[in-house]
């Protein structure tokens, strides 16, 4: 699973920005996930923006103190380059929609279009793509909304609610009242393959009736089966119960809630997890290349502005040494080096 952060998306823009033309006027951010791509853009090189409905209504978002300089307080008709951008482009529906609706609207101007990540460095409907993230993938932005979550097994407590405190943790009446009044966090409008949590399979009602209450649609229900909280603290179980429950299920992707419980679940597993806390996927493996290529794109971005192979090699090296070690580094070249 290719995955893709927010942070992932702003180091994007700021390694490409080069490759816009210097003189554009306006940002238009195509909705929804398009103005998310279309504000880091503005705040980062200091453009007007806008939404795509607002731009065909003639209006532009009005800019803070901080950033105010007289090509922020331009009008509409004043704007000639304008950079239309969307977060993603697979199959071009979004942005065919979006030129026809400009050009339904006879507003005349230079345009250039771009996408942030695409399938491939070139897409007919757009003049720019950032970087290319191919099938399968995933967003920090949408990944409660992807087809894919009917392949996921997913965390409850910290996932779709928050977690309980100390005081309502107590496997009595304020646990029971906290499963019954937990603040909703993030909200899925796709079903989910198999919800796996830690809750003691005595609450099933009061969960099922949670679930229901927030319209949260599920295949399966995966829940611990322990006389008590005490006895599953004794047991350590968390991780190592949701890890064997993935291990054996046909799931492509587990979603957990804390960075800890992420790394076990995945090295038990031998298979990848998102984890919601870091926005990181952890990879069973350290020294695989989906888990190195991860590691470079969370060093700071000075150091993945390269453009040559070598530089790319570079990169990579600093990554493994600044993720395993230099002892785990050795390791992994000595593996790499290896004849078949």
């Amino acid at each position: 699973m290719n995955y893709r952060s927010i942070s992932d998306m702003n180091d994007a823009i700021a390694r490409n920005l080069h490759r816009l033309p210097q003189d554009i006027d306006l940002v238009v951010g195509v909705p929804r996930s398009g103005i998310l791509a279309a504000t880091l853009v503005s705040l980062t090189a200091n453009i007007p923006m806008t939404d795509l409905d607002s731009f065909l209504a003639g209006k532009i978002y009005t800019s803070g103190i901080t950033k105010r300089r007289a090509a922020l307080d331009r009008q509409h008709a004043e704007m000639r380059k304008i950079l239309v951008i969307d977060d993603s482009v697979s199959g071009g529906n979004a942005m065919r929609d979006a030129r026809a609706k400009i050009a339904a609207a006879g507003i005349q101007g230079d345009f250039v279009f771009a996408a942030v990540f695409g399938l491939l460095s070139q897409h007919k409907e757009t003049d720019i793509v950032f970087e290319v993230v191919p099938h399968p993938r995933m967003f920090q932005w949408n990944f409660m909304h992807h087809v894919f979550l009917e392949q996921c097994c997913v965390d409850i407590d910290g996932v779709l609610c928050l977690d309980p405190t100390e005081e309502e943790n107590d496997d009595g009446p304020a646990y029971e009242k906290f499963l019954a009044e937990a603040r909703p966090l993030l909200g899925p409008t796709r079903k989910i393959g198999w919800l796996v949590t830690s809750r003691l399979e005595k609450y099933r009602k009061l969960t099922e009736a949670w679930l229901a209450k927030h319209e949260i649609k599920y295949d399966h229900l995966i829940m611990l089966d322990l006389p008590s909280k005490a006895e599953r603290q004794r047991l350590g179980a968390h991780g190592s119960f949701k890890a064997e429950f993935y291990r054996k299920s046909d799931a492509i992707l587990f979603i957990e809630s804390e960075h800890e419980q992420a790394l076990k679940i995945a090295k038990l597993s031998g298979k990848p997890v998102l984890c919601v806390e870091t926005n990181i996927v952890s990879f069973p493996d350290a020294l695989s290349l989906p888990a190195l290529e991860q590691a470079a794109r969370n060093l700071p971005a000075r150091l993945r502005q390269v453009n040559s192979p070598d530089g790319r090699k570079k990169v990579v090296k600093t990554a493994a040494r600044a993720l395993l070690g230099e002892r785990a580094y050795e390791m992994l070249k000595s593996r790499v080096k290896r004849p078949a």
